[in-house]
């Protein structure tokens, strides 16, 4: 039985010397291996929860710990909260430069620190206005479910104020130019929601994502005000333009339009540069590839695959 132990043991560790081998062949990491470095190291998940975290009790105060906060005491621990997260994003956005641009351009950047802390201080300039348009998100939710008995029941409960916070944040990064952090910071909210909202999406006031899950939004969407969607919906692309060495073209606009006081039900699929016009209503389990006028329903016809555009108006 010794014997039989000993050879296992040895067999085992061949194999993994061999592993270990193949693994650190050049030709195996080259595409995924971050090297180490002092210029370029990884953000941090966890300090970047944190900042998500502490934006969200000062964007809801007293929901989110800090429940006791009264009048008196809300400047100051708002302060705090802010004045961390200042010093916390400042390192993490010079971390996301790091790791998105190459070598020449960091040794060239000898002042990514400063520019690091002054986008982190802009940033903090757009709170306000990040606050402003979830207030509006909230009583979107609140005034068009009528199961949220309270705002505070859709900002504490809801996923879809969970996933558009965290996109309001990380779209404000983006506008400042902000490498990489945009796009974490959204993906946090992706894999607790289930809804996928690029940082680069445009999105108006009073937006609401009613249940949410597998709900996707892409990079160049454009979304107007007073938005409804359901779970499922889908706003993507259905080409990927690529240039003369067969790479894809980055960047240009490949994701609909959705104009104000549309609603999309659920499992609805909208692709390409679309335009859906305003109080347009789309049905449930569309696949929708064309235009919609304004003030118009797109159904699934009945026994077909085929959508029909009714002229009327769905009741909302």
């Amino acid at each position: 039985m010794e014997d039989e132990r000993k050879i296992d043991i040895s067999r085992t560790e061949k194999t993994i010397h061999r592993v270990v081998d193949a693994l650190c062949k050049p030709e195996s990491y080259e595409v995924v291996y971050h090297r180490p470095g002092q210029e370029n190291v990884m953000p941090s998940l966890e300090t970047l929860t944190e900042v998500v975290e502490r934006l969200r009790m000062v964007l809801f105060p007293a929901y989110f710990s800090d429940s006791e906060m009264s009048l008196e005491s809300m400047p100051y621990i708002i302060g705090n909260h802010l004045e961390k997260v200042q010093r916390l994003l400042s390192e993490q956005i010079k971390r996301g430069i790091g790791l998105s641009r190459d070598m020449a351009y960091w040794q060239a950047c000898i002042e990514c620190e400063e520019r690091s802390r002054d986008l982190s201080r802009r940033f903090i300039a757009t709170v306000p206005r990040i606050r402003k348009l979830l207030a509006s998100d909230v009583m979107a939710a609140y005034e068009g479910d009528p199961a949220a008995k309270t705002p505070g029941e859709a900002i504490f409960c809801y996923p879809s104020i969970k996933a558009v916070t965290n996109y309001r944040i990380a779209h404000e990064l983006h506008l400042l130019g902000v490498d990489l952090i945009p796009r974490i910071i959204t993906e946090m909210a992706h894999s607790q929601t289930g809804i996928d909202i690029h940082p680069g999406a445009t999105i108006g006031e009073r937006f609401f994502i009613d249940h949410g899950t597998g709900t996707v939004i892409g990079e160049t969407c454009e979304i107007g005000r007073n938005v409804r969607l359901y779970q499922g919906v889908t706003l993507g692309a259905i080409s990927f333009p690529k240039d003369e060495e067969g790479r894809l073209v980055k960047g240009i606009p490949r994701h609909p339009i959705v104009e104000d006081d549309v609603i999309i039900y659920s499992g609805t699929t909208v692709l390409g540069r679309v335009r859906i016009g305003k109080c347009a209503v789309i049905g449930g389990n569309v696949w929708l590839t064309h235009d919609v006028p304004p003030g118009t329903r797109v159904i699934q016809e009945r026994h077909s695959e085929s959508v029909i555009i009714v002229p009327d108006r769905m009741p909302r």
